[in-house]
């Protein structure tokens, strides 16, 4: 009967407790608690490198790491006195477009406030905020990404490809300007057109064409 893989563990403990304490002679002496503990704790360190790791069971070279949001913020703070025309800034939650701004004297008892008008760059609707000049404001992260134009569908949505060809099929015909273009391009023309997508804040939106370089 072949031997139990207990038995062979117990054989390995032993004769690597044996060969140590051969190279250490002191530790063969009963009565001195020092040697006595020294080689007890040699067996325990030979017992644990002859006992296999369970599947289950953290090696003490393993760290366990909480899971991190992947997604990337949709926005930043700067101060509102940074804030600069024809850039971008949160109004009532919405990312907007500065299209004016003044800042107006420092008081007695206060700061100088910044007033600033802005469009959002989704709705074209016109917001306004006044804010304190080193008070924070939310910037959001606009993206401008370019893609070739496939096919428009029959409900309105633009049928997009990107240069890795990964398809995208959620963006709608834009109203308009852009949306007239597009059409002008691609249908009326023929023409091969790529449309530029902008994303903010976890929308959307086709924001210009242009035919497609040869």
């Amino acid at each position: 009967m072949p031997p139990s893989p207990c038995s062979s563990r117990r054989r390995s403990v032993l004769l690597c407790a044996a060969a140590w304490a051969k190279n250490h002679p002191a530790s063969r002496q009963p009565h001195d608690p020092r040697t006595t503990a020294d080689s007890r704790t040699h067996a325990d360190t030979c017992l644990a490198v002859a006992r296999p790791r369970a599947d289950n069971e953290p090696s003490q070279h393993e760290h366990t790491f909480d899971s991190a949001d992947a997604g990337a913020s949709t926005t930043y703070p700067m101060q509102c006195s940074a804030l600069r025309k024809n850039g971008f800034v949160v109004i009532k939650s919405r990312p907007c477009k500065i299209v004016d701004m003044s800042t107006s004297k420092t008081g007695k008892h206060g700061h100088a406030k910044v007033h600033l008008v802005a469009i959002d760059i989704f709705t074209g609707k016109k917001l306004e905020e006044l804010c304190p000049s080193t008070h924070n404001m939310d910037v959001p992260v606009v993206k401008r990404t370019e893609y070739q134009l496939i096919d428009v569908s029959d409900d309105g949505y633009l049928n997009l490809i990107d240069d890795e060809g990964r398809e995208k099929n959620d963006v709608r015909m834009p109203e308009g300007d852009v949306g007239e273009k597009i059409n002008k391009l691609f249908k009326t023309e023929e023409k091969d057109t790529n449309v530029t997508v902008q994303t903010a804040m976890g929308e959307e939106i086709a924001v210009d064409a242009k035919e497609s370089p040869k």
